[in-house]
């Protein structure tokens, strides 16, 4: 049977209205208000993936999300459209993490859950785009990794990936165990009927700590986050006059070669 480990984070909602977004006085952290959180994109994409090879064949598959104040009622998600398990790992000392500090959390994490043949997470995260978590803890297990799949299938004793490239798509053959960070060609995560998560409240998640996985979290920061601001924008509006159209027009092709904006050939 294939145990499938599936990477999962908690982020402010993307589709939010730019409004409810709001840096806080520290300069280093960033509320949505008034809006609740969800699963990163990416994220839903790679348990999508994790669940249509279990449409295929018998495995295990296994959610992992990591944060402090986790919202349970987001992540049994997972549970009510196919996931056999449900860890969290919740925790003040999983604050503030970098890349690295979370997939050293992540991958002890899943040497913990025990026999592991696939793990799966999205290319990259719904709010900081940093694409680092899936390599850094193949690195940190030392399994293959590859990233940006567009499609897996899975044989009997190896896994066939499609990756996507900047001018195309390859075609690759890896052995288990190994993590594949995924693109969104894998769709989008299933509808899931009502029945399915009233069932899933029910059950109740594995919760750990950092010291249930023996570790400081904070030890193993690479980076430091110093200040988030949004950029002022002060809009300067010019009006272009002339005595007709023609010669509006010429005046405005000349602001234009002026300002650099247009450029004569």
């Amino acid at each position: 049977m294939l145990n499938i480990v599936v990477c999962i984070k908690q982020v402010p909602d993307p589709e939010a209205p730019p409004s409810v977004y709001q840096v806080d006085p520290d300069g280093r952290h960033i509320t949505c208000r008034g809006t609740p959180p969800v699963i990163s994109t990416y994220d839903e994409n790679a348990m999508e993936a994790a669940l249509k090879i279990k449409d295929s064949q018998e495995c295990r598959v296994t959610a992992l999300s990591l944060g402090y104040k986790l919202s349970k009622a987001v992540l049994r998600k997972t549970l009510a459209a196919g996931a056999d398990e449900l860890v969290l790992l919740d925790d003040a000392a999983f604050t503030d993490l970098d890349g690295f500090a979370t997939a050293v959390a992540l991958s002890q994490a899943i040497r913990k859950l025990g026999q592991f043949d696939l793990v799966l997470a999205g290319i990259q995260a719904a709010d900081t785009n940093s694409g680092t978590a899936g390599i850094g803890i193949a690195g940190l297990l030392g399994i293959t990794c590859i990233t940006n799949a567009r499609a897996i299938e899975v044989k009997e004793n190896s896994i066939i990936i499609e990756q996507a490239l900047p001018d195309g798509w390859q075609r690759l053959e890896i052995a288990v165990p190994a993590v594949i960070t995924v693109n969104k060609s894998l769709g989008d995560l299933r509808a899931i009927p009502a029945a399915a998560l009233i069932a899933a409240n029910k059950k109740p998640p594995i919760q750990w700590t950092a010291a249930d996985l023996g570790i400081n979290p904070s030890d193993r920061i690479k980076t430091k986050l110093l200040k988030m601001y949004i950029p002022h924008r002060e809009p300067i509006v010019e009006m272009i006059g002339g005595g007709d159209e023609v010669e509006k027009g010429n005046n405005l092709a000349k602001k234009l070669f002026e300002s650099g904006i247009l450029i004569k050939s």
